[in-house]
Parts: structure tokens; C-alpha cells; sequence
């Protein structure tokens, strides 16, 4: 009898032992410190394709067609009031309608990384805090007015129509 009242206070020991070395392990797991900003903690949005009309003279010159993606901390996301795409498109415009410098239809004065930052600092100060952590850029564009004009063109006649257009218009210049 005492073997078995031995046995089972050996049992007791060792499985509060175990449950406490289990406690104490869960707990130093959780107060490590949280991975690298690329490795977890960030949540990735993605905007539709957004059109901003380029303004020159008055007129409408072109559109800048773009979509992009955002790195965004994930607690933050959770905290924000309004829909955090609302709010990404809303600056898109605000931002490129603020900086009027900007030339899309000249490869040569169009600076990606500038409007990258440029855009995740405006996103950031409207908020009041470092929310973006990186801009991607998944689509950037720019079309004239002439070139949505040709398109809208082809787009009506078809593709069959556009090629008998093509040929009627040669066969009239020679």
C-alpha cells in the first residue's frame, strides 16, 4: 500500500512540475520581442487602378493611371476609424493634385522613388503617425489624350474595322 501511495504522490510531482515548466515557458515565449517589420506585423492593402487626370493650360492632357500596394502595421490598421482604402485613395489624389511638378508624360522628370516616399510621408503625417512602411507600385501608367482617342476609335470599329480603316486610308494616299 505504500508503494502505491509513494507511485502516486511521485505522479502529483511530476505532473505540477511539468505543468509549471510549461506556464513559465508560454509566458517567456510571449514577452520576446516581436520579428522584423518584413518578417510579420504587417498587414498588405492593395488599391483598384486609380485615374488621376493630368490638368495642363486648363485642360484635360492626359490620365495617370496607377495602382499600388502598402506594407501597414497591423495593429494600427485595426485602430483606424474609417476604411483604410478611403482613406489611401483620398490622399493618392490629394497628393498628386498637390504637387502639380510632377510631369507623367515625361519619362525623363518622373522620379519613382521620390513619389514613393513622397507619398508614404503624406499618407503618414495625415494620420499622425508612422502607419505606411513601404510603397509598392503594381501598376503606373500614363496615357494622352491622344492615345485614349485612338483606342475609344479602335474599340468602336472592332478589330476587323480597324484594319479595313488602316487599309482604306493607304490605298487613298497612294
Amino acid at each position: 500500500m505504500i508503494k502505491f501511495v509513494l507511485a502516486a504522490l511521485w505522479i502529483c510531482a511530476v505532473s505540477v512540475g511539468t505543468m509549471l515548466y510549461a506556464f513559465q515557458f508560454s509566458q517567456a515565449r510571449n514577452s520576446a520581442e516581436p520579428p522584423p517589420a518584413f518578417f510579420g506585423g504587417l498587414d498588405y492593402v492593395s488599391t483598384d487602378v486609380i485615374s488621376v487626370p493630368l490638368i495642363k493650360a486648363g485642360a484635360v492632357d492626359g490620365y495617370f493611371l496607377t495602382r499600388l500596394s502598402y506594407s501597414i502595421d497591423s495593429k494600427k490598421l485595426k485602430t483606424l476609424s474609417i476604411p483604410v482604402e478611403t482613406m489611401l485613395v483620398d490622399e493618392i489624389y490629394s497628393y498628386l493634385y498637390a504637387n502639380p511638378t510632377i510631369d507623367y508624360s515625361s519619362d525623363m522628370t518622373f522620379d519613382v522613388a521620390a513619389f514613393r516616399e513622397g507619398l508614404q510621408n503624406s499618407i503618414n503625417e495625415r494620420v499622425g503617425e508612422k502607419l505606411i512602411h513601404e510603397v509598392f507600385i503594381e501598376q503606373a501608367d500614363y496615357l494622352s489624350k491622344s492615345e485614349i482617342r485612338d483606342q475609344t476609335a479602335r474599340s468602336r470599329l472592332g478589330p476587323d474595322g480597324a484594319q479595313k480603316a488602316a487599309s482604306n486610308s493607304e490605298s487613298r494616299e497612294h
